[in-house]
């Protein structure tokens, strides 16, 4: 049932010489072998694991023929998780990074890999996900989004981690700029969703340490205890900023199950017994006690930013960028993000 690597993918592989003696030369403690596979999940940042002996690694480095600024900064990542280490400890320890091309085209980190479970698209064999299980599972996920963003970021040394003052109107202008210059296809709900964010921007409230990609196969479960989280993962867009974003984010990829099947793939909300997005804002708001009467607000935000993600991916697909046959028909999901969206609006509900 744990998280498990495979066969790498045709066109991401590694050179395993140059690796290896990179590795050598600035890994303290590496044995000299080494075996590479790659985590097959996630569509954005490739990992790959490294074994070396008894040890086990964790490598990440952008996406082949992405050229997304910002989007895939692997030493915003380790400096985050470099950060984080001893404050937050569900942050996974760093031990590598180098901007230094020549080794694969790329810059990259490493961490130590912390094994566990992980729910992406499909349960793991040999896991009976309950409704019961997955309700636990499902409210400790709420609760430690709330923890994370009630942290204290100056004691945490994370408070010039980003720019607060204006993050929510930055984050509306940055995403729909990046939807146009992605566009492969006229979607109209969409561009609607665009033009209406641009419209409704609320003031900003809250400032907290927020890591914008949260989501269940971000999190590494204790497999003796599945509602207990010992990791959380992918780091990279973290940033100091308006918490009620992050959440409208994690809402969107909250798949439930009268959502469009072009959704489902993305996680295993929809299963039996989890939370559904308004239990889940409820939660949310116990815990923190934040003033969520522009919920809506933030939720459309989010599945439009995720329609965007998805979007970005797909154009690389289209232009030949990446071979990965997962993308093919991404353009469905982006539409379901859209129409998820234009929903929430008509309905004025999440």
């Amino acid at each position: 049932m744990l998280d498990k690597a495979t066969d790498i993918r045709k066109g991401e592989e590694l050179d395993l010489g140059l690796l290896k003696s990179y590795l050598k030369d600035n890994l303290e403690g590496f044995s000299g072998d080494l075996e590479i596979s790659q985590f097959p999940s996630g569509f954005s940042n490739l990992t790959y694991l490294l074994k070396s002996g008894e040890k086990e690694y964790v490598l990440r480095r952008p996406p082949f023929g992405a050229n997304i600024k910002g989007g895939h900064d692997m030493n915003r990542e380790y400096r985050v998780l470099s950060a984080l280490e001893g404050f937050y400890p569900k942050a996974p320890k760093v031990v590598l990074y180098t901007n230094d091309e020549s080794v694969m085209g790329a810059e990259f980190y490493i961490m130590e890999r912390v094994r566990g479970v992980i729910l992406r698209g499909r349960p793991p064999k040999n896991l009976t996900l309950t409704p019961e299980v997955m309700r636990a599972v499902s409210a400790s996920c709420v609760n430690n989004l709330a923890d994370l963003h009630l942290m204290d970021l100056d004691k945490a040394g994370l408070a010039d981690f980003g720019k607060p003052e204006g993050y929510t109107e930055r984050q509306v202008t940055g995403w729909v700029k990046r939807y146009f210059n992605a566009q492969t296809d006229k979607l109209p709900e969409m561009e609607q969703v665009a033009d209406w964010l641009g419209k409704n921007i609320p003031a900003q409230q809250y400032v907290s340490f927020i890591h914008n990609d949260y989501k269940y196969d971000n999190l590494v479960l204790n497999p003796d205890k599945l509602e207990e989280i010992i990791a959380v993962l992918d780091w990279e867009m973290s940033t100091v900023g308006n918490p009620l974003m992050d959440l409208g984010t994690s809402l969107a990829y909250w798949a439930q199950g009268d959502d469009s099947e072009a959704l489902k793939p993305f996680s295993l909300t929809w299963l039996p017994g989890n939370l559904n997005r308004a239990e889940f804002v409820d939660l949310y708001a116990e815990k923190t006690g934040f003033d969520l009467s522009n919920k809506v607000f933030y939720y459309v935000f989010g599945a439009f930013k995720i329609g965007v993600i998805i979007q970005q991916i797909y154009t690389r697909y289209k232009k030949g960028l990446t071979q990965d046959p997962r993308f093919a028909n991404l353009i469905y999901a982006v539409m379901a993000c859209g129409a998820n969206a234009v929903k929430a609006l008509d309905q004025d509900r999440i």
